[in-house]
């Protein structure tokens, strides 16, 4: 598979506030993201994964290193909009991204200041509505709808753009249970479908266990990086990063100090299942 972006070096500093001293958010990060791939970054905060996020479409530049999207450098201000033509955003807060009062407004906002023929625009916002199963709401006002459709909406208006890659920046932080399902739903399914690489951060571990690839944050540098199963087992260092592992991991864990001879890889609820009945008909 081809590499869609690449950074060498990586570094990024916030300003100091006032009386305050700088934050180097990124130091020295060396990742490639493979096209059409499921990428999962997680990292408690402060770890630097929202800052990683942000330099993916030029929102934040290096400081130091560089980050190259299909070999365009972002900080080459000549490049930026077909930088961002390709990496779409989702942040946190759909409401944020919403510029419209009509769905399918706020869908074709952004193939309009592209300059997308507005026939064009027609059958985009149709299919991006359709893609994130909301094309029924096409006339509707966004504000009355749910947080997850919302989130939704705003994803949409992401494809509407025709992106290659798509950057969810703690999408589902503000959702319930049923939102979060909604749009992990949706994303996965642009992926499988469409081939659209995604790239999630999250803190959410059940969340990052179906990605293709999972990378773990630490101290503004890429620590852990494999398959779900190859990082998830590690559950003594992820905890001692601060943060958690699936619900099944953590089963798993719990019933080895206990004295059962389980192994930590069976992420999925029915692989869990399987190994726990096994070890008990052993018994």
């Amino acid at each position: 598979m081809s590499t869609i972006i690449r950074t060498e070096a990586l570094r990024f500093t916030y300003p100091a506030d006032e009386g305050g001293q700088a934050v180097h958010a990124l130091r020295g990060v060396d990742l490639e993201i493979e096209k059409g791939s499921f990428v999962a970054v997680l990292g408690h905060n402060g770890s630097g994964k929202s800052t990683l996020a942000k330099t993916f479409n030029a929102v934040l530049l290096p400081v130091g290193g560089r980050v190259w999207v299909e070999g365009m450098d972002t900080t080459d201000e000549s490049l930026l909009l077909a930088i961002r033509q390709r990496v779409g955003m989702v942040f946190q807060n759909p409401d944020n991204q919403i510029v419209a009062n009509v769905v399918e407004e706020d869908v074709a906002f952004g193939p309009e200041n592209l300059g997308v023929p507005s026939g064009e625009i027609r059958e985009r916002v149709d299919s991006a509505l359709r893609a994130v199963g909301m094309y029924g709401f096409a006339c509707h006002a966004p504000h009355l709808l749910s947080g997850g459709q919302k989130q939704r909406i705003a994803i949409a208006g992401v494809i509407a753009m025709e992106p290659e890659c798509i950057v969810l920046d703690e999408a589902t932080a503000m959702l319930d249970p049923v939102g979060r399902r909604e749009v992990l739903s949706t994303v996965h399914r642009l992926n499988r479908e469409k081939g659209i690489t995604v790239i999630l951060i999250t803190h959410h571990m059940n969340e990052a266990q179906e990605a293709d690839r999972v990378i773990v944050m630490d101290g503004g540098k890429a620590v852990m990086d494999g398959t779900p199963r190859e990082v998830f087992v590690q559950a003594g260092p992820l905890r001692a990063m601060g943060l958690t592992v699936p619900d099944t991991v953590d089963l798993l864990c719990r019933l080895r100090m206990d004295g059962w001879d389980l192994p930590l890889d069976a992420l999925s609820v029915e692989e869990c299942a399987d190994v726990i009945a096994k070890a008990c008909r052993g018994r």
